[in-house]
């Protein structure tokens, strides 16, 4: 199937959703890390190493795609699988060049329909403006043209900005998102909460959307739901929780939580609300990090979740397992990663198996 732009209709006219991210994918995108102003040179190496630790754990179950600038990072990864004893094979490399690493926020989401002969992919091509134009971000918004491109598949065009760390679905018809990064005026203007929600209700194919109002001390995204609130199944959502009263993220985190508790689900019963505890405050250059238990990714066979050698680790791992019995959790030391005030969520973007 080549690549064509579906610009009459809308997905969810067509019959296309967004699944959940713990159903099937084909693929996990990434993007090679390389900004200076993001990590510095030996941060980076480490930041290296966490990618092939999340490779390793993720290409058992799924293809890994990876985005480069050039052919040295080509090099590079090829000799990094070689040590580390991985197939290359199993892996694309795609040259399309980036600002950053943050695939999931500049990349595209997938899209799913059922049809009578099987099931089929189109792709969502929201636009990036880096956080509300806070970083350069042409290449990151040119790159996602380009992915677009790569996976050959029917894609749509709403012409506005959306980060995919903005959002979570249930694949059931549901959908987390906040009102202070969807309706901030660095993005789209700042648009009313209506015109937004026939925005997501449209491409994303949902149709019952908790909107929540919550930002975590040191994020530049405006608060990311991802790293407040994520659904772990159709009917259960985990979210951050802070519970020492001097925390300055107590009285933000405190606010999300009537609103999930006044949100329904598909059958119109309430959700089931898990809360994850926080790490300990992580300063980095006296400035406070946005850390989260809530920014893992989930894999086919692994839940990725971060860890920042803090008591809250096991505690946080140990709640994660019980939400997910048939995948293994594995812990990636994010306290490099953090640096760059995004975590393994905002570093991955799955793509759903046909």
């Amino acid at each position: 199937m080549t690549t064509h732009l579906l610009e009459k209709s809308t997905p969810a006219s067509l019959g296309y959703f967004m699944p959940a991210e713990w159903e099937p994918h084909s693929d996990t995108w990434l993007a090679w890390p390389r900004n200076l102003d993001t990590w510095s040179k030996n941060d980076l190496h480490d930041i290296e190493s966490i990618y092939i630790k999340i490779i390793c754990n993720l290409i058992k179950g799924e293809r890994i795609n990876i985005l480069i600038n050039d052919d040295h990072y080509q090099n590079k990864i090829i000799t990094l699988f070689h040590r580390h004893k991985l197939d290359i094979d199993s892996v694309r490399l795609h040259k399309i060049p980036t600002e950053d690493a943050w695939v999931r926020d500049f990349g595209p989401n997938f899209l799913v329909r059922e049809t009578p002969s099987g099931r089929q992919i189109a792709v969502t091509r929201w636009r990036f403006n880096s956080w509300g134009e806070k970083y350069p971000w042409e290449k990151d918004d040119s790159a996602e043209h380009e992915i677009v491109r790569k996976v050959k598949l029917p894609w749509f065009d709403p012409g506005i900005i959306l980060e995919g760390g903005a959002i979570d679905v249930n694949g059931k018809g549901s959908c987390l998102t906040t009102t202070s990064c969807l309706l901030n005026s660095n993005r789209n203007g700042g648009p009313s909460l209506n015109k937004m929600e026939k925005y997501l209700k449209d491409y994303l194919g949902v149709d019952n959307i908790i909107w929540l109002n919550g930002v975590l001390q040191g994020d530049d995204t405006d608060g990311h739901v991802d790293n407040l609130a994520r659904f772990v199944n159709p009917t259960t959502i985990v979210y951050a929780s802070e519970e020492n009263k001097n925390d300055v993220n107590y009285l933000n985190l405190k606010s999300i939580v009537e609103p999930l508790k006044k949100a329904i689900n598909q059958d119109g019963n309430p959700f089931k609300l898990i809360p994850l505890p926080m790490p300990r405050v992580i300063r980095h250059e006296n400035f406070q990090l946005p850390a989260s238990y809530v920014n893992f990714y989930i894999g086919n066979h692994v839940v990725l979740v971060p860890a920042f050698n803090d008591p809250n680790d096991e505690a946080a791992e140990n709640i994660l397992r019980k939400c997910f019995p048939g995948r293994k959790i594995v812990r990636i030391d994010s306290r490099i990663l953090i640096k760059g005030q995004g975590g393994l969520h905002c570093i991955t973007q799955q793509q759903p198996a046909h």
